[in-house]
C-alpha cells in the first residue's frame, strides 16, 4: 500500500470565505450609513443591512444547489444539504425583518405608524421600480420555506417537493433586481454594483454549468442504457447499467449518481442511488430497496430503457482513509456504498472489517458476494440481525470493543438509516473512536 493520505475538507476554508463575505456586506452597509441618530433611520438602516444579508444569503443557496464538485465531492452531498437548509432558514428570517423594518421607516417617512405596513407595502409595490417582482419572489421564498419545513415536507412525495423546490431559482431571479434599483448602497457605489452583479454572475454560470450543461455532456458521452434488473432479495433490485467508456466518468466507489430513467412515469424523477460496485468501463449497478414510487418502480424496468444520469457525487470514499484498519458498518440498503468499498479499499489481510445490520438474515442483500470478497480478501464478515422473537442485536461500544479490541485504532465508514447511523456513531465514540475518523453520508435532507 502506499503511504495514506486522507484527503482534506476544504469545508472550514469555505466557512471563512463566507464569513469574509458576509463581514464585507456588512462594511458596505456602513460606509453608506452617515447617521443612525433617531428612531426612524435606525428602522430604515435595520431594514437596509437585513436586506443586504438576505441578498447575499441568497446566492449561497442557490450556490449550494448549484452541485458543484468542489463542494459535492469534497466537502460530501448531505453536509453542502445541511449548508443549504441551514442558510435558506436564515435567508428567510433575514427576507422577513427586512419587508418589516424598511416598510415600517417607509411609514414613518411618510408620517404614518406601524399599523399601516400593509398600505405602505402595497404603496410601494405600485410606486417603486422592480418591486412587484420582489413581492412575487418573495411569497414563492416563503412559500418553499413552508413546504421545506420537517411535518410538511415528510407528507409530500420526493418528487412534488423537488420539483417546488427548484422554484428556488425563480424567487432569487425576480428578488435581484429590486436589489439594485432600490437598494442605497448600489445607487450611490458603482463598484458595488459591479461586485453584487459578479456574485450573482458567477453563480448563475456555476448552476448552468453543473446542473445543465454538464449533465448533457455526460450522457452524449456515455450514452447508458439498462442492461438487466436482478432481484437479490424480496423487495431489494440490482439495475445492471452499459454504456460506453464508464471509467472516464470518475467515479469511485462509496458515490452515487442522481438516476432519472427514460421510461414511462419515470422520466420526471430523479433520485440519488449509490454505486453498489466498483465501477467497470462498461458496466455500473445501483441496489435499491422498494420503500416509493420510484424504486419500487424499478424492478420493472426493461433492459434497453434510457438512463440519464448526473453525478458522480458524494465524498464517502477511500480518500478519507486515515488508518490501516477500516471497519465498515451498513444498516438495510446502506449497505450499497459499503459493499463497493469492501471491495476497493486497499489492505491487507485483516484490515477490513464488515459489519451489516438488518431486520433478518433474508433482508442481508448481496451476502453470498460479501462473503466472496471477504474470503479472497482476507477480510472479517459480521452481521447482527434481530432474534426470532424480533429482539434487536446490541450495538454497543463495549460490544464493538469485544468484537474489536484495537476498534480506537480504526477509520470507520457508515451508512444507515439516521437512528441507526447516531446509535452506532454513540457506541463508535464510547469505544474511543475520535469523530474525525467516524466518516458518514446520508440522503436525507
Amino acid at each position: 500500500m502506499r503511504r495514506i493520505r486522507p484527503r482534506r475538507s476544504p469545508a472550514v476554508p469555505l466557512l471563512l470565505a463566507v464569513g469574509a463575505g458576509a463581514a464585507g456586506v456588512v462594511w458596505l452597509w456602513w460606509s453608506n450609513t452617515p447617521s443612525i441618530a433617531d428612531d426612524n433611520s435606525k428602522i430604515l438602516n435595520a431594514g437596509r443591512i437585513t436586506g443586504l444579508l438576505a441578498g447575499y444569503l441568497m446566492a449561497l443557496v442557490v450556490l449550494q444547489m448549484a452541485r458543484v464538485p468542489a463542494l459535492e465531492r469534497r466537502v460530501g452531498s448531505d453536509r453542502v444539504a445541511r449548508w443549504h437548509a441551514m442558510s435558506g432558514r436564515y435567508t428567510i428570517c433575514l427576507v422577513l425583518a427586512h419587508l418589516v423594518l424598511i416598510m415600517w421607516g417607509y411609514a414613518l417617512q411618510a408620517g404614518k405608524s406601524f399599523g399601516d405596513i400593509v398600505q405602505q407595502t402595497i404603496d410601494s409595490i405600485e410606486q417603486l421600480p422592480d418591486m412587484g417582482k420582489a413581492a412575487i419572489g418573495t411569497g414563492l421564498l416563503f412559500v418553499i420555506a413552508l413546504l421545506s419545513m420537517g411535518p410538511v415536507r415528510r407528507r409530500m412525495g420526493y418528487d412534488t417537493w423537488y420539483h417546488i423546490h427548484l422554484l428556488t431559482y425563480a424567487a432569487v431571479f425576480l428578488t435581484f433586481w429590486h436589489q439594485l434599483s432600490t437598494g442605497n448602497e448600489f445607487a450611490v457605489d458603482p463598484t458595488a454594483k459591479t461586485v453584487w452583479y459578479g456574485l450573482y454572475g458567477s453563480v448563475t454560470a456555476l448552476v448552468l454549468w453543473y446542473r445543465i450543461l454538464a449533465p448533457i455532456r455526460l450522457n452524449l458521452k456515455h450514452r447508458m442504457r439498462v442492461e438487466a434488473v436482478v432481484e437479490e432479495t424480496p423487495g431489494i433490485v440490482s439495475v445492471l447499467i452499459s454504456g460506453r467508456k464508464l471509467h472516464r466518468m470518475g467515479a469511485e466507489a462509496g458515490q452515487f449518481f442522481r438516476w432519472r430513467f427514460l421510461a414511462p412515469g419515470m422520466r420526471l424523477s430523479s433520485h440519488p442511488y449509490s454505486l453498489s460496485a466498483a465501477p467497470r468501463p462498461t458496466m455500473l449497478r445501483i441496489t435499491v430497496k422498494a420503500i416509493g414510487d420510484h424504486s419500487s418502480a424499478l424492478r420493472d424496468l426493461r433492459p434497453g430503457t434510457r438512463v440519464w444520469a448526473e453525478g458522480p457525487y458524494g465524498a464517502l470514499t477511500a480518500a478519507k482513509r486515515s488508518r490501516g484498519k477500516v471497519l465498515l458498518v451498513a444498516g438495510g440498503v446502506g449497505i450499497t456504498p459499503m459493499r463497493a468499498l469492501f471491495e476497493t479499499l486497499p489492505g491487507s489481510a485483516g484490515d477490513l472489517t464488515l459489519l451489516y445490520r438488518a431486520n433478518t438474515t433474508q433482508d442481508l442483500a448481496l451476502w453470498d458476494e460479501l462473503a466472496s470478497i471477504a474470503e479472497e480478501r482476507g477480510a472479517r464478515l459480521m452481521y447482527a440481525v434481530n432474534s426470532p422473537e424480533g429482539e434487536r442485536p446490541d450495538i454497543s461500544a463495549e460490544t464493538l470493543s469485544r468484537k474489536l479490541p484495537d476498534i480506537d485504532r480504526h477509520d470507520v465508514f457508515m451508512c444507515g438509516p439516521p437512528g441507526f447511523a447516531q446509535q452506532v456513531y454513540e457506541a463508535l465514540r464510547g469505544a474511543g473512536v475520535p469523530a474525525r475518523r467516524i466518516h458518514h453520508e446520508s440522503f436525507e435532507m
